[in-house]
């Protein structure tokens, strides 16, 4: 009997499919699970999880008060909707809200293993959505959603049919290519919701021009992408993300253009030396601020406050 809110350590793909009474998985390192109504609600399900695989997974019609956890939060499914979770994330949902005649999707669930020796294995840490918070799902078109069920479709039939040496390329290609596809369609998602995303643009911007108005970078040092996004409360991933497809620029390169903006401020309306202004924006040592400065507009500080004057 587990306590209450005790994590529950699932290793393998194998074990998951235990544990929702399902059959043994084609494959010990792949499987595809197709969302059904459930006729009951399976016994010794536990409400929190970290699992020791990728998990993408789409979900429709879990209509409320059934509630999905997606890291720490709880989460109504009303539409379609794709998340992604990597090793290691807590997941879990309440057992006794679980069954919904109206459920319906996918989980495609795949070990680190498989990606063993494949160019994958390295690339698949630059999604940056696997760690995009619960409120930073994918909601996809209806369009959209044929597209990836075809691909995990193709990944399904793949592992079913008798493998062979092209097997494993073959799913390895259909599962990047379901990753691009999910990244391009996080970069729709940012442009259609480009009025709510210019809101945290704006909101990101007074955060700096607070942070280093009130002295926070005297005493805190430079501010770190995490506390930003903290402050908006977003991801720091899904921050980075939606400032690249907005400005071109990520969270760290916004913050350096920020704070150059500052100190050319200070450089032309006062009299502190070049140490004085690098302390001011959160710098030990006046060289990182002024390689960092002259960086971004090809002159020293003290070369721009001549020119300047």
């Amino acid at each position: 009997m587990m306590e209450k809110g005790q994590l529950y350590q699932i290793k393998t793909i194998s074990d998951f499919h235990k544990l929702l009474g399902a059959p043994a998985p084609e494959h010990p390192l792949i499987s595809v699970i197709k969302i059904e109504p459930f006729e009951h609600v399976p016994d010794g399900i536990p409400g929190n999880v970290v699992q020791g695989f990728y998990n993408i997974s789409l979900k429709k019609g879990f209509k409320s008060p059934v509630k999905f956890k997606y890291g720490q939060q709880a989460y109504d499914f009303d539409e379609g909707v794709l998340s992604f979770m990597s090793p290691g994330q807590i997941s879990g949902f309440d057992p006794q809200k679980y069954a919904s005649p109206e459920q319906s999707g996918w989980l495609l669930l795949f070990h680190p293993d498989l990606l063993w020796n494949t160019p994958l294995a390295k690339k698949i840490n630059q999604y940056g959505f696997f760690d995009y918070a619960v409120n930073e799902a994918l909601f996809l078109s209806d369009k959209e959603e044929v597209t990836l069920n075809q691909i995990v479709g193709n990944i399904s039939q793949e592992y079913h049919n008798n493998m062979d040496r092209f097997s494993h390329d073959i799913i390895i290609t259909q599962l990047e290519s379901l990753l691009n596809y999910s990244e391009r369609f996080y970069q729709r998602q940012f442009m259609t919701r480009r009025k709510t995303n210019h809101e945290i643009l704006d909101r990101l911007n007074a955060e700096l021009v607070k942070y280093f108005d009130d002295a926070n970078a005297t005493q805190n040092g430079l501010p770190a992408v995490g506390y930003l996004a903290k402050q908006l409360n977003v991801s720091p991933d899904y921050l980075s993300g939606l400032l690249k497809t907005l400005t071109g620029l990520t969270t760290q390169q916004h913050i350096h253009e920020k704070l150059v903006e500052k100190a050319k401020q200070q450089l032309s309306t006062t009299n502190l030396s070049v140490s004085e202004i690098a302390y001011q924006l959160g710098f030990e040592h006046s060289q990182s601020f002024s390689k960092l400065f002259k960086s971004k507009t090809e002159q020293s500080p003290l070369a721009f406050r001549k020119a300047f004057n």
